[in-house]
């Protein structure tokens, strides 16, 4: 009897050594898998919310990571509605947003003036889909830019992507300076410069978009030139961040930008139909009381690089043009000093780029 008791105790303490064990070795694998997690989670967010103005009746791409989750855990605070990309930038230079967005153009002129902002993912621009448009009535007998001169123009607003635009389009057509300056530009709220061409107003209306789509529905117009006779497939501006906010905030502002450049390339590569569908659906969830009709002709994003990636050169032919134009001394700005893609999902080197 004292030796089975032996051997039941003998049996529960070999049985005890080996849980012990299993339980050591249990322990230590689920630490190495903590630090594991640990090493591979994300850095604390230094900021929690995004600041951002918005478009009526669109989407930015700003909303769109949000709707798609690129950017949680931050969350957007909308503070209004911007009226054009130079107002965007410069309420970012003010501190009342976070981050913006205009033309080219625009921004390096900030930067010229030693404003501290940098170009951190490009979000527009032209294709054979999304463009820019300079009409005339049909019956206009302006058929070339030296027919401009002494005419108006109508554009959104002055020093931004449809000046620049129309500008080029008259060097190239071989207005001096002084003659260039006889075309005048009439700053019209988009949605009037249909109007405003029909009515005798203005004698060239720059349009886009569903604007440009529903005038030509309704006829009696014809195209004079486009922003992509002039520079192909571009992309055309990008949003912004002031240095300061980077600096402060370098682990928010990768989670934002390469949340912004994801959503970008998320709609480069999606049918337009479901992009379509999805845009309507986060105007109608957001409750704005605002025309979403507008985005039954979305068409594309416009943007000619994966992600809105920047390169030197689509800075470089808008700093080449404000030099010859004379807004700008040569070398007074070094495209690769405007920009950075250091927060962009699919910047060059990251494995991101090749998934």
């Amino acid at each position: 009897m004292n030796a089975i008791l032996r051997l039941r105790r003998a049996r529960r303490a070999r049985l005890g050594r080996a849980t012990r064990k299993t339980l050591r070795v249990l322990l230590a694998g689920a630490v190495a898998l903590g630090l594991t997690a640990q090493a591979f989670a994300e850095p604390p967010l230094e900021n929690s919310e995004i600041r951002y103005q918005g478009s009526a009746g669109q989407v930015t791409f700003i909303e769109l990571a949000e709707d798609l989750g690129y950017l949680a855990p931050l969350k957007l605070k909308w503070i209004g509605n911007t009226i054009s990309g130079p107002q965007d930038i410069q309420t970012v230079v003010t501190g009342d947003i976070d981050i913006g967005g205009a033309f080219y153009g625009a921004i390096l002129k900030l930067i010229a003036a030693k404003v501290p902002v940098k170009a951190v993912v490009g979000y527009y621009g032209s294709d054979a889909n999304t463009y820019y448009g300079y009409f005339v009535k049909e019956d206009s007998p302006i058929k070339a830019g030296r027919d401009l001169i002494g005419k108006k123009v109508a554009v959104n607003t002055l020093g931004a992507h449809l000046e620049f635009v129309l500008r080029e389009y008259l060097a190239r057509n071989g207005l001096s300076a002084g003659e260039a300056r006889q075309v005048t530009l009439v700053a019209i709220p988009p949605v009037s410069g249909e109007q405003a061409l029909r009515q005798g107003q203005v004698e060239v209306s720059a349009l886009g978009g569903v604007l440009r789509d529903k005038a030509l529905e309704r006829g009696g117009i014809r195209s004079l030139f486009a922003d992509t006779d002039l520079f192909g497939q571009f992309t055309g501006g990008a949003y912004v961040l002031r240095e300061k906010f980077i600096k402060d905030n370098p682990n928010a502002s990768r989670k934002l930008v390469e949340g912004i450049s994801r959503a970008i390339e998320w709609a480069q590569i999606t049918p337009p139909e479901e992009v379509r569908v999805r845009f309507d659906r986060i105007i109608a969830e957001r409750k704005r009381n605002e025309d979403a009709s507008s985005i039954k002709y979305w068409k594309s994003t416009g943007v000619a690089s994966k992600g809105g990636v920047i390169s030197d050169s689509e800075i470089q032919v808008w700093i080449d043009w404000l030099v010859k134009d004379g807004l700008f001394k040569p070398g007074q700005v070094k495209a690769s000093d405007t920009y950075t893609n250091a927060f962009n999902y699919f910047r060059p080197g990251k494995t991101a780029e090749a998934q």
